[in-house]
């Protein structure tokens, strides 16, 4: 029903009341301001009472105004241009204070991915990462940071970790072109929903390797060929992806796979540890300070 929520307003409009109609009308037009009004709003907007709007969601076979909300925001999501989600940040955020909204509407992005999330779902996904024999993990454009930030850790526990991260379809494909049964490919995709993952991803899927999303719907284009599928809220501060629930749920597989690992992990980083000292990778803590009270 999402991927075609304004097709069916548009085919339902005509016998819908006069209210109804008037709502239909607003939310064809300006579906990227409506998705984020409550129902008093858009009611006020339009010029119905805040009931009418929410016998319109009924009537579009909601079981209210919430889910119907939801269900537009999904859409609004995938289709919203640059310049138009600054324009519904502006209204949302405004010039108040935009730190505390920001970091709000964040905690809240957590909070919803943790209320949501299929636990089982999780952990079924973790028993495949750490049985796979070679892991490809794929994020494009600001995913990109969370796919390497995935990779970093994973190459500290596993052997056979490739990220998959290229501007040239062909190169990607070349990329996986050994990808196969016992593998595992890792998508990483927020609306607007990357094309070059989603094909990644079917052509992983269609070379017997299993595929694991982590995205922001179950409605995504690459939940469709995902046999685990993480929904982590992506909520947008303007022309900004908001990453922080996806990276809270990828830090969480990182935690689940060490403890399910540690033994083989402590060996790994006691090795890291020697050659971090060796080759002086970190700044030790006493010279630093040491430092700091001679600088000063």
């Amino acid at each position: 029903m999402t991927n075609d929520l304004l097709g069916l307003i548009g085919r339902l409009r005509p016998r819908l009341s006069k209210g109804q109609r008037l709502i239909a009308g607003y939310i064809l037009e300006h579906y990227d301001k409506a998705a984020f009004m409550t129902a008093a709003r858009l009611g006020n907007t339009v010029g119905v009472s805040e009931s009418t709007v929410v016998r319109f969601a009924v009537e579009l076979g909601f079981d209210g105004y919430p889910g119907f909300q939801k269900a537009l925001q999904e859409m609004t999501r995938s289709r919203l241009t640059s310049v138009q989600r600054m324009e519904v940040s502006d209204e949302r955020i405004g010039s108040g204070d935009v730190l505390t909204k920001v970091l709000q509407t964040d905690i809240d992005a957590i909070r919803l991915t943790l209320d949501e999330l299929d636990k089982s779902r999780f952990y079924a996904a973790v028993a495949d990462i750490i049985a796979a024999k070679k892991i490809y993990i794929m994020g494009i454009r600001s995913a990109a940071a969370l796919a390497a930030f995935m990779e970093h850790y994973f190459t500290h526990i596993f052997e056979n970790v490739r990220n998959v991260n290229t501007t040239s379809t062909s190169v990607i494909f070349e990329q996986l072109m050994r990808i196969g049964p016992g593998d595992l490919f890792i998508g990483i995709t927020f609306s607007r929903y990357s094309q070059r993952t989603f094909k990644a991803a079917d052509f992983a899927k269609s070379r017997g390797a299993k595929v694991l999303a982590i995205t922001d719907s179950l409605s995504a284009p690459i939940s469709g060929v995902a046999d685990h599928v993480l929904v982590a809220k992506s909520d947008m501060a303007s022309f900004v992806d908001s990453l922080v629930a996806p990276l809270s749920v990828i830090n969480a597989l990182i935690v689940a796979i060490g403890l399910e690992k540690k033994d083989e992990i402590r060996d790994t980083y006691d090795k890291l540890e020697r050659i971090w000292d060796e080759y002086n990778v970190y700044e030790k803590g006493e010279k630093s300070a040491a430092r700091g009270n001679s600088d000063s």
